[in-house]
């Protein structure tokens, strides 16, 4: 027993100095390595790096300027005609003469953007209240007073009168692309500040039917009654868009949510700020995009421009020449694709600047001088709060 043993380990160790000898020698008669028969899908040092589980900073930083708004309202109410009937009157007396009133209370949030006091929030959430309260996350509470408003994007500039306030950091919304991951900061249903998170689905939504002027950011983000006049942000916590509206059939989120860019709501709350309401453009045409069979039957080699469908008599584009059928394409040396980019060119100019348009008339192009006017008050397309479904709508301007 003792010899067979004493066989096996020579044998063994024959072997191992054997295989020793040919890995230093010819390693290539033992096979190939594993790594030249299958590539594998290396990570590198850099994103190797753990990647982001928590957005406790970009949260930290933006929600002390999210603040919670209470309104109120004053709604009165004609007597109904039964209160008129003399038997009715007879056995109740005038306790019901008059009008019936009744306070309305409604709920949104809103961002502070300056530390002396000014918030912006959507203007569906302030307007027509009669009485404003804003409560801080810090837990200060405090009346407020509107500064403006501007129904055609939506946006309100409310004042706070309290110190040391965390105003919100601007980001720049030019930077976003879909697919980056987004923040959304409110209150919904009145629950308390809420934080919900989610992507940007698309840029640039526009002919919704939810404001005059439109350029939405979407968002998965969910987004539900109360949630109005909050914050969207990035990554960072820096601002991106004031939260504006859902496509719902049932009121509830339904995963397609719609914010102002940050650079709209820059513009807008400095003009409310400065000037206490917004000043646009205005040449008196009402217009419609082209379809390629519209195109066709005028003639034209694309569907590029706005179909003038009514001319405001007396207006601006009136005196200059235009006409019902004319073609806009062109105003003030900048290119008018679609409806929707004529409104937001002249909406830009200022009014009494002397400007040049261009037209196709019968498929001849026309130069024609004008001065801007100021664009009347147009109030928005009908809105419910949070709860907005998309319609088609037809630019004015």
């Amino acid at each position: 027993m003792k010899r067979l043993w004493l066989i096996f380990a020579q044998t063994t160790t024959v072997a191992l100095a054997v295989w020793f000898v040919l890995t230093l020698v010819h390693p290539a008669w033992l096979g190939k390595p594993m790594s030249q028969i299958i590539t594998l899908n290396q990570s590198s040092p850099v994103d190797a790096t753990p990647a982001a589980s928590s957005y406790r900073d970009a949260v930290r930083r933006a929600m002390p300027s999210v603040v919670n708004i209470y309104t109120s309202k004053e709604i009165k109410r004609k007597r109904p005609p039964l209160l008129n009937d003399p038997l009715f009157r007879r056995f109740f007396g005038d306790r019901f003469d008059g009008q019936e009133s009744q306070r309305s209370s409604s709920l949104g949030s809103g961002v502070i953007v300056s530390d002396k006091g000014y918030i912006v929030t959507n203007n569906h959430v302030v307007e027509s209240a009669d009485q404003i309260q804003v409560a801080l996350a810090d837990g200060r509470t405090a009346d407020a007073t509107l500064v403006g408003t501007d129904p055609e994007t939506d946006i309100a500039v409310i004042k706070i009168p309290l110190e040391k306030l965390p105003a919100v950091t601007f980001g720049e919304a030019s930077q976003l692309s879909v697919g980056d991951v987004v923040l959304a900061i409110g209150n919904p249903f009145g629950v308390g500040q809420t934080v919900t998170m989610g992507i940007v689905s698309a840029l640039g939504r526009k002919d919704l039917g939810i404001n005059n002027f439109e350029n939405f950011i979407q968002t998965d983000a969910p987004i539900n009654p109360g949630n109005s006049g909050g914050a969207l942000v990035d990554a960072r916590g820096n601002l991106v868009g004031i939260n504006s509206a859902i496509y719902s059939r049932t009121g509830g989120n339904m995963g397609i949510g719609f914010a102002i860019p940050a650079s709209t709501v820059k513009q807008i709350m400095e003009q409310i700020i400065r000037e206490g309401s917004v000043t646009r453009g205005w040449i008196g045409v009402g217009t419609q995009d082209l379809t390629p069979e519209l195109a066709d039957s005028f003639k034209l080699p694309d569907t590029h421009g706005a179909l003038i469908g009514e001319v405001v008599t007396g207006g601006p584009a009136d005196k200059a020449g235009v006409k019902l059928g004319d073609v806009l394409v062109e105003v003030d040396g900048q290119e008018i694709v679609d409806s929707s980019a004529m409104l937001n060119v002249v909406a830009g100019l200022a009014p009494g600047k002397a400007a040049a348009i261009k037209v196709l008339r019968k498929g001849k192009s026309m130069e024609l001088k004008l001065t801007i006017g100021k664009r009347p008050h147009i109030a928005a397309p009908q809105t419910e709060g949070d709860d907005q479904e998309g319609d088609d709508a037809q630019a004015e301007n």
